[in-house]
C-alpha cells in the first residue's frame, strides 16, 4: 500500500500510537487505549490485506515422472516411517534402559538396502523424508536415491536443500533405451550430473566398450572433479578394450585424473603401462637383493609415478613401492626361479638391506588392486598367527582389503579363526569386510569371544563397536540362541562397576535388534 492510498494515514496513527503508548497520545485518535487500539489494528489489517491485488500465477511444474517399480507392503511403509522418525516402536524388545532398545538409525540402511534387493520404489509421502535423511547422512545416499527414483529427483530440482540428489551417482531418471544412439546422445549432453553418471553405468553394463567412446565425445571440455568421476566408473567391466583411452589420460591436466588412469591401467597385467612397470619393478627386486630407483624420471611420472613423498618417507622407498605396487604380480614367478606366491613372500628378500617392509607392503597394495587371492593368501598367512608374525604385514588395515579378494566363505572362516586365536580386540576391521549376514561360525566366534570377555570380567565400554557391528551383522535367526545371555548377573571380581549389568543391558539389546531386524526383512518380503 503506498502513502497515497486511503486509509495510509490513519495505519500510520495506529504505528505511531503503537510505538509511543497510548497514553501519551493527544487528541481524539483512532485508538484511545490498548484494547481500542489492538481493535482498530485488527480491522485495518483486514482492510490492508484485501486490498491486496493477487500477483500472477506462476506455471504448473511438470507432474513428477511416472516410477512403474511397485511400492513396499503397507507394513514396511510403516516401518521406514518409523526408521525415518528415529522411534522405537512397541515390541521391538526395548527396555527400561536407555541402552537396551535398538539403534533404528542404524537399521535404516539395511531396510534401504533390502528394499532395493526386491525392487520397491519409495512411498511417494515418504519422498521427502528420505531425502532429509539423505542430506543428513552421506552413507545412505546411493540406496536413497536409488529408491526414491525419478520422484527424488523431481522433488530435488524444487528445494535448494536437496540440490546434492542431482549430483548424486544413483541417478533415478528413466534413462532412454541404451541401442538408441540420438537418444542416449541427447542425456549425454543435456542430462544433469545424475542422470549422466546413471547413463553410462547403463551404457557400461550393455556394452562395456562403448562406455569410453562415450566419455571421449565430451571429455575435453568436462570439469575436472566431473572427469575423475567418470573415469572412477570405468572399474566396473574394466578390461583392455579401455586401454587406449586410459593410456590418453595419463596426459590429463589434471594429476588426480592421471593418478587414477594409471592406478586402472595397472589393474589389467597385460596393459602397456603393467609392462612398463614390471621391467621397472624387476630391475629393482630380485633374490640378490633390492636396489631402489635412483630417480624419478619423466616416464615414470607419464606413468602416474608420484615424485614428492609424504613426511617421513624417502624418495627412493617411495619410488620403489609405487613401481611394486603397480607392476602384474605374475612377473615375480620367473624373476624368482619359479616359486609360488607363498614361497616368494616367506623369502629374506633384502632383510638386511631393511627393504623388506616396504617390498612386502606394495605386494600387498598390488593383491588388492589385481583382486590376486593367492597373493593375498600369501601376505595374510595362517589367521592363528600373531599379527605382527604375519609373512606380507601386520596392519589390519591391509589385512582387511587384502580379505576382501578371497570369497565370501573363506573370508568369514580366517576372520572367525582370528577370532578364536586372538579375541576381538583387534577384530574390528577384519569384520567389517565380511558378508551380512555373518556365517554361523563367524557369528559364534563373535558371540563367544563377547562372553568371554563378559566372564573374565573386562572392560566392557572398550566392546562397543564389535557390539554394534553384530547388532547389524549377526544373523537374525540366532536370536534365540542369545537370550540366556540377557540376564544381569553379579560383577565378577576385580571387574569394572556396573560392567555385568552393562553386559547384561547390551545383550539385551543385541537381541531386540536381531528380532526387530528379523521382523523388518518379513515385512519386505512381497506377498
Amino acid at each position: 500500500m503506498s502513502e497515497g492510498d486511503e486509509g495510509y494515514g490513519e495505519w500510520q496513527e495506529l504505528v505511531g500510537a503503537a510505538l509511543l503508548g497510548t497514553d501519551r497520545r493527544r487528541g481524539g485518535g483512532p485508538a484511545g487505549s490498548p484494547g481500542a487500539l489492538l481493535d482498530a489494528a485488527a480491522v485495518h489489517t483486514v482492510r490492508r490485506r484485501a486490498g491486496l491485488r493477487p500477483a500472477a500465477a506462476r506455471p504448473r511444474p511438470e507432474p513428477a515422472p511416472h516410477d512403474a517399480r511397485p511400492a513396499p507392503p503397507e507394513a514396511a511403509v510403516r516401518r521406514l516411517a518409523q526408521l525415518l522418525a528415529g522411534r522405537t516402536g512397541a515390541g521391538s524388545g526395548g527396555g527400561g534402559r536407555r541402552g537396551s532398545a535398538p539403534d533404528l538409525t542404524e537399521l535404516l540402511p539395511q531396510w534401504l538396502a533390502a528394499a532395493g534387493r526386491h525392487g520397491y520404489r519409495a512411498p511417494a509421502g515418504l519422498v521427502p523424508a528420505l531425502l532429509d535423511a539423505a542430506r543428513a547422512r552421506s552413507d545412505l545416499r546411493p540406496q536413497a536415491l536409488a529408491l526414491a527414483g525419478a520422484r527424488g529427483l523431481w522433488l530435488a530440482r524444487m528445494n535448494p536443500d536437496w540440490r546434492f540428489a542431482l549430483r548424486g551417482g544413483a541417478g533415478g531418471g528413466e534413462l532412454p533405451d541404451v541401442t538408441d544412439p540420438s537418444a542416449v546422445e541427447r542425456l549425454w549432453e543435456e542430462g544433469l550430473f545424475a542422470e549422466r553418471v546413471a547413463l553410462l553405468g547403463a551404457v557400461r553394463a550393455h556394452a562395456p566398450a562403448a562406455a569410453p567412446r562415450l566419455l571421449a565425445t565430451t571429455w575435453a571440455s568436462e570439469r575436472a572433479e566431473d572427469r575423475l568421476m567418470f573415469l572412477d566408473s570405468l572399474r566396473v567391466g574394466l578390461s583392455l578394450e579401455d586401454e587406449s583411452f586410459l593410456e590418453a589420460a595419463l596426459g590429463d591436466r589434471s594429476r588426480n585424473v592421471r593418478a587414477t588412469a594409471a592406478e586402472l591401467l595397472s589393474a589389467l597385467p597385460q596393459s602397456a603401462l603393467a609392462g612398463r612397470m614390471a621391467g621397472r619393478a624387476l630391475a629393482c627386486v630380485g633374490p640378490e637383493g633390492v636396489t631402489p630407483p635412483a630417480e624419478c624420471d619423466a616416464g615414470m611420472l607419464r606413468d602416474g609415478v608420484v615424485k614428492r613423498p609424504p613426511a617421513g618417507r624417502g624418495e627412493r622407498a617411495w619410488w620403489l613401492g609405487q613401481l611394486v605396487e603397480a607392476a602384474p604380480l605374475s612377473c615375480w614367478r620367473e624373476r624368482f626361479g619359479g616359486l609360488g606366491p607363498a614361497e616368494i613372500v616367506a623369502l629374506p628378500v633384502a632383510s638386511a638391506e631393511g627393504w623388506a617392509e616396504e617390498l612386502h607392503a606394495a605386494w600387498c597394495r598390488a593383491a588388492v588392486r589385481q583382486r590376486d587371492p593367492e597373493w593375498s593368501r600369501a601376505l595374510l598367512g595362517p589367521a592363528s598367527a600373531p599379527p605382527a608374525a604375519g609373512p606380507g604385514t601386520a596392519s589390519l588395515a591391509e589385512r582387511a582389503r587384502l580379505l576382501e579378494t578371497l570369497p565370501d566363505g573363506e573370508r568369514a572362516e580366517w576372520v572367525a579363526e582370528f577370532v578364536r586365536a586372538h579375541g576381538l580386540s583387534e577384530a574390528f576391521q577384519l569384520l567389517g569386510v565380511c558378508v551380512v549376514p555373518w556365517a554361523g561360525a563367524l557369528g559364534r566366534a563373535v558371540v563367544d569371544a563377547l562372553d568371554s570377555a563378559r566372564e573374565a570380567g573386562s572392560y566392557p565400554w572398550s566392546f562397543s563397536g564389535v557390539m554394534g557391528l553384530a547388532e547389524r551383522c549377526l544373523d537374525p535367526a540366532e536370536a534365540g540362541r542369545l537370550e540366556a545371555l540377557t540376564a544381569a548377573a553379579e560383577d565378577p571380581p576385580d571387574a569394572s562397576p556396573g560392567a555385568a549389568a552393562y553386559w547384561a543391558e547390551a545383550f539385551q539389546r543385541l537381541v531386540a535388534t536381531l528380532r526387530l531386524r528379523a521382523a523388518m526383512l518379513s515385512e519386505l518380503t512381497p506377498p
